[in-house]
């Protein structure tokens, strides 16, 4: 019971704590630097909408990589 009142509680929050913000930001990094080549940190905006939330990253990229379809 405890644990999904936490789950409840946690999908009801405004913003993300920093643990949490870093941890998202190092599994997209593994993602993005794979299509970039990135330069700099990323960073998150997180803002509560009608709909739930609006998530925004940004990325400084020193270039687009060429991507091969696997095959």
């Amino acid at each position: 019971m405890t644990q999904n009142l936490n789950a409840m509680i946690s999908l009801d929050r405004d913003d993300m704590s920093e643990p949490d913000r870093e941890l998202f930001l190092s599994d997209l990094k593994r993602v993005t630097d794979e299509y970039f080549e990135t330069e700099g940190k990323a960073s998150v905006e997180v803002t509560r909408t009608d709909e739930g939330f609006l998530i925004c990253v940004l990325i400084t990229a020193r270039r687009i990589k060429g991507v091969k379809s696997p095959q």
